[in-house]
C-alpha cells in the first residue's frame, strides 16, 4: 500500500459552531485518536485530504502526518469521513493513529476479474458482497482483493472461503458468505427426435 502525506494543524476550539466556522474558511475539522493517546482536535485542507485518499485503496492508504506538534511523523489511516448528504464534500475526518507492528481492521474492496462462463451462457451476475473486513499489519493492507470469476457457471457461487488472500491478511467475514453468484436456468439442450 502506497504511503501518502497530510499536513495538519492543531485546533483548540471544538463544538458545532467552531466546526461550522472552520468549514466557512474552507478547512475540514477532524480528530486524531489511537491506542494509549487522548484524541487530538485538528484541521486539514480539503485538497490535501482528497489527494491523500485519492485512487485505489482510498481510505486505507497509510498517511504520514506533517505538522501538529507531537503528531508530526505519526502514521494514520482514515477511520471515518462524514460527508454532506447533498454536496458530498467532507464535513469531518477521523484519523486513526496506527502502530506499524500492530494489526488493524479495515474494509477492502473486492475486484471482479474476468467474465463468468455462466453470464456467457445467459445467466445474470449477482455481485452481493463488494467489500470485506480484513485484519493485517498496516503495511500489508491491499488496495483491493481480486476475485477470479472466469470459471463461475450458472447456479454456482464464490464464497469468502474461496478468496485468494495476500500473505498476512485474514478475512473477518463469515467464510460461508456468498460474494458473487450466477443466477438463471441452464440452457436445455434440444434433444434430437429419435428415429422410428
Amino acid at each position: 500500500m502506497e504511503q501518502r502525506e497530510l499536513t495538519i494543524e492543531l485546533r483548540t476550539e471544538t463544538g458545532k459552531n467552531a466546526c461550522r466556522q472552520l468549514r466557512s474558511k474552507d478547512l475540514i475539522p477532524g480528530v486524531v485518536y489511537g491506542k494509549g493517546m487522548e484524541a487530538v482536535a485538528i484541521t486539514v485542507k480539503p485538497k490535501e485530504l482528497d489527494a491523500a485518499i485519492a485512487g485505489e485503496g482510498g481510505r486505507n492508504h497509510l498517511i504520514s502526518l506533517k505538522g501538529g506538534g507531537s503528531l508530526n511523523g505519526s502514521m494514520v489511516i482514515v477511520a471515518d469521513l462524514l460527508r454532506d448528504a447533498l454536496r458530498r464534500d467532507v464535513q469531518h475526518v477521523d484519523l486513526h493513529k496506527v502502530n506499524l507492528t500492530e494489526k488493524v481492521r479495515v474494509e477492502v474492496v473486492l475486484n471482479l476479474v474476468g467474465t463468468a462462463k455462466g453470464v456467457k451462457d445467459g445467466g445474470l451476475l449477482d455481485f452481493a458482497m463488494h467489500a470485506v473486513e480484513i485484519e493485517c499489519l498496516p503495511t500489508q493492507i491491499p488496495e483491493h482483493i481480486d476475485v477470479d470469476i472466469a470459471e463461475l457457471t450458472i447456479g454456482h457461487s464464490i464464497h469468502v472461503s474461496d478468496l485468494q488472500l495476500p500473505a498476512g491478511v485474514k478475512v473477518l467475514a463469515d467464510s460461508r458468505a456468498s460474494i458473487v453468484s450466477v443466477l438463471g436456468k441452464a440452457r436445455e439442450e434440444e434433444a434430437a427426435p429419435a428415429a422410428v
